[in-house]
């Protein structure tokens, strides 16, 4: 696996985890609790991140913010397929050749 792939896939974690270092008054105002924003490093940083960049005090996320959302998901989802795909010949079942 190239270290291209390893270091984009380690960057909205690294990302998130900054922007919570830096400012976990604002991490705590979006979610409310530890847990959920833990769940969203480990399993879509991605959206996470996003989630917590677009969301307004007393307005929390609407109109456009639904867009950057929906592709944050996609990028977190294409991730995992691409992980997968990539690893299809440690799967058992899936290999390609005959």
């Amino acid at each position: 696996m190239c270290l291209f792939a390893i270091l984009a896939g380690m960057f909205p974690r690294i990302a998130f985890a900054v922007y919570w270092i830096a400012r976990p008054n604002v991490v705590d105002a979006v979610f409310g609790t530890f847990l959920v924003p833990l769940i969203g490093l480990i399993f879509l940083p991605f959206t996470t991140l996003m989630y917590t960049i677009l969301w307004t005090a007393g307005v929390g996320i609407s109109g456009w913010d639904w867009l950057w959302i929906g592709i944050a998901v996609a990028l977190d989802l294409g991730h995992y397929t691409y992980s997968a795909y990539g690893n299809k010949e440690q799967i058992p079942g899936m290999s390609s050749g005959t």
